[in-house]
This record gives C-alpha cells, structure tokens and sequence, in this order.
C-alpha cells in the first residue's frame, strides 16, 4: 500500500513539474490520428457562382470602399456561393464557398479571398477546404494556397486555380471554374 501511495505521489510531482515548466505541446504519435496513410493528391474542379444583386444575392458588401475606390479597396463582402460542377448554375450543387473577400489592393480589383468549400454531397459531404491568398480579378488565371481543409481534407495543402468563366458587371453575377489541387491524407 505504502508503495502505491509512493508511485502515485511521484506521479503526481512529474505531472505538476511538467505542467509548471510551461510543457503545452507534444509530439504525438502519428497512428493516435490515422497518419499512417500516404498522402492522396486530389484535383476537383469547382465552378463557384457569385451574385451580388438580385432578389436573393449570394454575397452581401457589409463595408464600403473608401473614396469611392474605383479599385473597390476597403470593402468587405460576405459569401455563401453555391459550388458546382458545371459552368450552369442548375448543374449539380457539390457544396457551397463560405467566406470573406475584402478589396485589398488600391492600384487593381484584387482581394483577400478568406473562405471554406464546404462539400454537401458526395463522397466528400462534411469536408471542407480552406482557401486563403490574394485574387487579382483581372488576370486570366489566378492562383491561391490551400492552407488546412476538414474532415477527407484533413491536413489539407495545396493550391487553388481560379479563371472567371462569365462576368457581367450590370448584374454583378460572376462564375469562376476553380482548379483545386489538394494533398491529403
């Protein structure tokens, strides 16, 4: 009995020793998170669809731009756009984009896109992947990182490819095929 009480006296002293010495990170044993897989590299191609007017707009501006910026620097738009698998919009809707875009450039239109592809259907329904980097809106194909994901996308890295497939300014509907390249496990 006495030994017991020892071992756990001991055990508790090194659990506090360790949590007093700021010890908040581990290295984790990689079969704890199913890591033992190879990574997969998955292409997906996306057509998102953006519609800023109209009865039911899928992206709403919260913040203006400054100056009346012909640039559209310091706006703020909220997105929830269907993704698709085709260029029309009544193709199958695969998941929605979820996120931000903030006008961030004063020389060009170019924004911090900030958002999740958020699968609904599909062999990746409940998955998502995380798109964060700068889109300069008129070059003819611009790229942005993967920088995480969930779920199939689990420790999700790659890169996205975006070239506007149809824009009309009067409208303001935009559809763009999205190139995803996503390594995961």
């Amino acid at each position: 009995m006495i030994k017991l009480i020892l071992i756990l006296v001991a055990e508790i002293s090194l659990l506090t020793s360790i949590a007093s010495a700021g010890d908040f990170a581990r290295t984790m044993n990689k079969k704890l998170i199913d890591l033992q897989k190879h990574e997969t590299l998955t292409h997906l191609r996306l057509y998102w669809h953006d519609s800023i007017g109209g009865q039911k707009p899928s992206s709403v501006m919260i913040q203006q731009p400054i100056s009346n910026s012909s640039s559209l620097f310091g706006s703020i738009s909220v997105m929830d756009d269907a993704l698709t698998t085709d260029v029309m919009k009544n193709s199958t809707v695969v998941g929605q984009a979820q996120g931000i875009y903030a006008g961030a450039a004063q020389g060009e239109i170019g924004f911090l896109m900030v958002m999740n592809f958020a699968f609904t259907t599909g062999k990746y329904n409940g998955s998502t992947i995380t798109i964060l980097g700068g889109n300069a809106m008129l070059e003819k194909a611009r790229e942005m990182p993967v920088v995480g994901g969930s779920g199939m996308f689990r420790f999700a890295r790659g890169y996205v490819e975006a070239r506007t497939k149809f824009y009309d300014p009067k409208s303001g509907v935009a559809i763009v095929e999205y190139n995803c390249y996503v390594l995961h496990y």
